[in-house]
């Protein structure tokens, strides 16, 4: 088995768009149960958002659309 520089060396030579498939691959192998719990600073950010989004103060956005904002920024730096 590849030890972890060799892995990383390796993921971070693929493009963009698959290192961030691949990230969120990894993530989805991580047990529910075995999430790091929040900060108590986490936990009162999201509260914050959480009653913004309630009250209709904020526009929201999907997540597609997030990513592709992201991904699209990323390829303009290049």
């Amino acid at each position: 088995m590849a030890d972890f520089d060799s892995l990383f060396s390796d993921a971070s030579q693929l493009p963009l768009e698959v290192r961030i498939e691949l990230i969120e691959a990894l993530w989805d192998t991580v047990p529910e149960r075995d999430v790091p719990l929040l900060s108590d600073e986490w936990k009162a950010e999201i509260n914050r958002r959480s009653d913004e989004f309630d009250a209709g103060s904020v526009e929201t956005s999907s997540w597609e659309q997030i990513k592709s904002d992201a991904l699209s920024r990323l390829k303009n730096q290049s």
